[in-house]
């Protein structure tokens, strides 16, 4: 019994470790996919564009990540993992209205 309750404990320092990591998105794929749906400014333009917004955004969620409430930023995370183009901006933005 008491080996269960140590590997109990062991494995929740590992859930909040990994809950106050930004996650990682594949921000190319994510552009792109995003430019080729819309219209406007050129193709090349419009993805530099978008993978400096995203950037900034990831940067940002590293360093204020942590004041977002735990639950939020699981929440957030997961919504931004369905339907394959995850964004730190959306991700941004879902973490701020949540507070």
């Amino acid at each position: 019994m008491p080996m269960s309750i140590s590997m109990i404990v062991l494995s929740s320092h590992l859930v909040v470790a990994v809950a106050d990591t930004v996650p990682k998105f594949d921000i190319a794929r994510s552009c792109k996919l995003d430019v080729a749906a819309t219209a406007g400014l050129a193709v090349d333009q419009s993805i530099k564009s978008c993978m400096n917004d995203e950037r900034k955004a990831r940067q940002q969620l590293g360093s204020q990540g942590s004041k977002f409430p735990a639950a939020s930023r699981a929440s957030c995370t997961s919504q931004e993992s369905i339907g394959g183009t995850p964004s730190y901006v959306s991700l941004q933005t879902c973490l701020q209205f949540g507070q």
